[in-house]
């Protein structure tokens, strides 16, 4: 059996802290947009602010959608009859309005975020590259194109 103990000190490589594979640790070279994402231990930084991203956006959720129930479940007496928003109790308003509201501004939110981090990482999605022959060229379907 090998010694898996050995390893070669004299080219020592530089990891980003992640569990990158050797072609995920050329940052340079690295394809953002098709590297696999490992949720609990992203191994590029712009996985790691993506997924900072996304948890952030999930935790406001929660609190959007779970909140008004939690709260009518801790205090059903004020969410129930005290405080009426347009002759409706406040946790049927909240939970009626405030949830689909929340979640078109999470989705602006996002989507505003996301085009930052791509403008920070240099991700364009309008480029193309162009391939040498045509019949190289897939149909988007997947199929060939005729």
């Amino acid at each position: 059996m090998t010694d898996n103990d050995t390893h070669d000190r004299a080219n020592p490589v530089e990891t980003d802290g992640g569990v990158a594979a050797t072609a995920a640790q050329e940052h340079n070279d690295t394809d953002y947009l098709g590297a696999e994402v490992n949720i609990l231990n992203p191994s590029t930084q712009f996985m790691r602010d993506h997924l900072r991203i996304v948890w952030t956006g999930f935790a406001i959720w929660v609190l959007a959608v779970w909140g008004p129930v939690t709260l009518t479940r801790l205090a059903p007496g004020p969410m129930t009859s005290e405080m009426p928003i347009l002759a409706f109790p406040l946790h049927y308003f909240l939970v009626a309005f405030g949830a689909p509201t929340s979640a078109l501004i999470l989705a602006f939110w996002y989507s505003r975020k996301r085009d930052a981090l791509d403008e920070k990482y240099g991700i364009d999605h309008a480029s193309t590259t162009e391939t040498e022959s045509r019949a190289e060229v897939a149909a988007a379907d997947g199929g060939s194109d005729e």
